[in-house]
């Protein structure tokens, strides 16, 4: 499970830069969802193979009483409360403030491991100005620039090091023998919690602890085709003596990790409100991590046929890079549509962990550059040569050949329809990576 980073700190210190460093982006807005103030952001960081879910926070004030302030100081809490790791931000040059000894004592009392990271200190390691934070009782300052890169790794490397690397599952081939692991994601009363009681029945079930993991997985019956799956909890389920609870909380955190987690999300819509904003970052978030997807249209039977061509368009425009994803209407109160969605997910999976062989990717290849060769650029004309497996769920094509740099996207686009269509893949998102053949006798390459 993902790693969950906070910054915390005074306004002005420099904790946005800090995010859009740890993050590789420019936008601290990554999830922006009803019911949470723009003041937490959420955002996915990478260092080398370890991946962590960074959250932005408002500038904090621990004791204020009003308005906005009062606001932003709940904000930061509940990212404390979300997070493994907390990294309070200060500034070297503006100094210690009374305002950093708050936070410090607020910190303290969290319970929670700390790192003091302290901004704006370019070149300025061995500064006697560090010195004087010491004073918070958070251990060794970590000078850092975020405006300049300088720190940072070593500011991660110490943040992430009490978490193991995940294990690699790309090309695991005990895959099919392992439970589908579920996770339903969607805004507030959409409709999750239904579907999953719906799913679950009443009290024939167990829960069990994950290893590793505070959340407990829950076994689902097996599907129509004797699959077996396990539901990763987003919507907040909790156990209650032996009948489930299911309480509609929406953590961004957790909807997050639980994505991550999942071989298959199911993305649901509420009918008789339509895509929103919300909608469209949840599902941006989930192709971002490559997960095969099935849209469940929840409340269909509640809309008449002129609003069904109303969401179907808006659909259409909101969710148009998910088009690979079989959409299911369903009705989770009425328990309609069930059967179809299961089928749609066992589909999905299938397609998520399908085996490429080597030959036939590169016989597609040739037989796709043969049908229509990819454009030349200036003197250049990219050569295609192989293909193979680079990876599963999501499944990535490895091409190999020269002046591949040339090869644009639209006709990456055309390579991945032939893919799709022979290996009849339905829900999951396609990666195509292109791969350099180096020259060895080339002295420029050198």
């Amino acid at each position: 499970m993902k790693p969950v980073i906070a910054l915390v700190g005074r306004p002005n210190v420099g904790k946005s830069t800090l995010f859009n460093r740890m993050t590789k982006s420019r936008d601290a807005i990554v999830a922006d969802f009803a019911g949470l103030t723009r003041d937490r952001h959420y955002g996915d960081g990478r260092l080398g193979s370890r991946e962590f879910i960074v959250i932005d926070t408002g500038g904090f004030e621990p004791d204020s009483s009003t308005g906005i302030v009062k606001e932003m100081a709940k904000q930061t809490r509940q990212a404390v409360a979300e997070a493994d790791v907390v990294i309070f931000v200060t500034d070297v040059r503006t100094g210690l403030s009374g305002q950093d000894q708050d936070i410090a004592r607020y910190l303290r009392q969290c319970n929670k491991r700390v790192l003091l990271a302290v901004n704006k200190a370019e070149g300025m390691s061995e500064s006697p100005l560090l010195g004087e934070f010491h004073e918070l009782g958070m251990g060794e300052p970590h000078p850092v620039s975020a405006a300049h890169g300088q720190g940072i790794r070593s500011l991660l490397e110490a943040a992430l090091e009490e978490f193991p690397e995940e294990e690699d599952e790309a090309l695991d081939g005990e895959a099919g023998d392992r439970p589908i692991r579920l996770a339903v994601a969607g805004r507030p009363n959409v409709g999750k919690s239904t579907l999953i009681n719906a799913w679950l029945g009443e009290d024939r079930l167990i829960a069990f602890d994950m290893p590793g993991t505070t959340r407990d997985a829950i076994k689902v019956p097996p599907g129509a085709h004797g699959q077996k799956f396990e539901l990763i909890d987003t919507a907040g389920l909790r156990r209650k003596g032996k009948v489930f609870e299911a309480i509609e909380k929406f953590s961004v955190v957790k909807t997050l990790q639980a994505i991550a987690d999942a071989n298959v999300v199911v993305l649901m819509i509420d009918a008789t409100q339509g895509v929103s904003e919300q909608d469209a970052h949840i599902a941006g978030y989930v192709l971002d991590s490559g997960r095969a997807v099935v849209i469940a249209i929840n409340k269909w039977d509640a809309i008449d046929s002129y609003q069904r061509q109303l969401l179907e368009r808006s659909i259409e425009q909101r969710l148009a890079f998910l088009r690979f994803a079989p959409m299911v209407n369903i009705s989770a109160l009425k328990r309609q549509g069930l059967g179809p969605l299961w089928k749609a997910i066992s589909d999905a999976h299938a397609s998520a962990t399908c085996k490429m062989p080597t030959p036939v990717l590169t016989r597609l290849l040739h037989e796709a550059v043969e049908h229509q060769q990819p454009k030349r650029s200036g003197t250049f004309r990219p050569k295609l040569r192989y293909a193979h497996q680079g990876g599963m769920n999501p499944p990535i094509i490895v091409i190999h050949g020269n002046s591949l740099e040339h090869v644009t996207e639209v006709y990456k686009r055309y390579l991945e329809g032939r893919f799709r269509d022979h290996f009849k893949l339905v829900g999951t998102p396609l990666r195509i990576e292109m791969k350099l053949s180096r020259n060895p006798f080339d002295e420029s390459e050198h």
